[in-house]
């Protein structure tokens, strides 16, 4: 079973989008893919209620270490949603589990500042501290026509402990997607091929962890 856990210190940055993107994806692939939900929201796990039966089926669970013992035994994909504002003492449950770990950022000073602050945290983690955990930022919503985005990504390279791996363009079609329980990788119209680009960066580095 391969789990990515996905957090971050601020609310609104993409968590869930990451997580039901991806077990589209993965679900896609003939993988058996299970979620965490660990948001009091809930977003991830309404997501995967939502799935219409003409699509692979995603398995949801809510809670934190609780869920993680309900996990099917043929579990291939794990994918862990976490509350907005969490720290390394409500990512315990998790980080022992996790195989890579996910930071969503949005392009703004706001964001970027309590991001570099929730990295500065994760690097005092042991296992991340020993190499033992790869994390990888996700900048998302992204402009990349505007010198905000431009700007944001120039930070991060500059001032982050970890790589940004993928630039997620900013589109409604994942607003709309996550309301009818679906995923970009559920399509293969050109238009959404040209969103699935985006994830390329991304999944590959998943598959290059051990």
């Amino acid at each position: 079973m391969f789990t990515t856990l996905v957090a971050s210190s601020k609310g609104g940055c993409g968590k869930s989008t990451l997580v039901t993107q991806l077990a589209s994806h993965w679900a896609q692939a003939g993988q058996r893919t299970v979620i965490v939900d660990g948001d009091r929201q809930g977003s991830s796990f309404r997501w995967a209620s939502l799935r219409p039966e003409h699509v692979p089926g995603v398995l949801a669970f809510e809670g934190g270490r609780k869920a993680l013992k309900k996990l099917p035994p043929d579990t291939q994909q794990l994918l862990i949603d976490t509350a907005a504002g969490s720290g390394e003492r409500e990512l315990e449950p998790y980080l022992e589990h996790a195989n890579v770990l996910l930071v969503p950022v949005l392009p703004s000073s706001f964001d970027l500042h309590a991001t570099l602050g929730f990295l500065d945290e994760l690097q005092s983690v042991n296992r991340i501290h020993r190499g033992k955990l790869p994390v990888a930022l996700v900048g998302n919503r992204l402009k990349p026509w505007t010198h905000a985005s431009q700007d944001a990504l120039a930070q991060l390279a500059e001032q982050a402990p970890f790589p940004v791996v993928a630039q997620l363009r900013d589109s409604q079609a994942y607003v709309l997607l996550n309301a009818l329980g679906k995923g970009i990788f559920d399509y293969q119209s050109e238009q959404v091929r040209s969103h699935q680009q985006d994830w390329k960066a991304l999944l590959r580095w998943i598959r290059r962890q051990p």
